[in-house]
């Protein structure tokens, strides 16, 4: 039987998680119940909604909770511009967190499409 486990797109975002936390626990000490902890939030949210959806019963709850793993995506993809402009990233750390972030969007992006259309 499958599970939410077997999405590649929730096993892709788990690896997100703990590339973020790795990234964050070098920010400012001073940013640790700001930014930090805001990241880290977002990130979590995204395989969080995955699975939650997938327990839901139904496509439309399905579709909710996708959608808001995707406003996830998108908020930690501007809070990682803010670290960036505030030197808390280095490029090279910013263009492969980032790469990885639309990666995820992409699949996100078609997994809600493909659920769409089979309603």
């Amino acid at each position: 039987m499958n599970t939410f486990r077997s999405l590649f797109v929730w096993q892709k975002s788990m690896t997100f998680v703990t590339e973020i936390y790795q990234l964050t626990a070098s920010f400012p000490k001073e940013e640790i119940y700001g930014l930090t902890s805001q990241i880290r939030r977002s990130s979590v949210s995204i395989p969080s909604n995955i699975a939650e959806g997938y327990g839901r019963d139904g496509d439309s709850d399905y579709l909710r909770f996708l959608n808001i793993s995707m406003s996830s995506l998108f908020e930690i993809q501007t809070q990682l511009e803010i670290s960036f402009n505030l030197n808390f990233l280095t490029e090279n750390q910013f263009n492969k967190i980032f790469g990885d972030s639309r990666e995820i969007e992409r699949m996100l992006s078609s997994f809600i499409r493909k659920i769409k259309d089979r309603k």
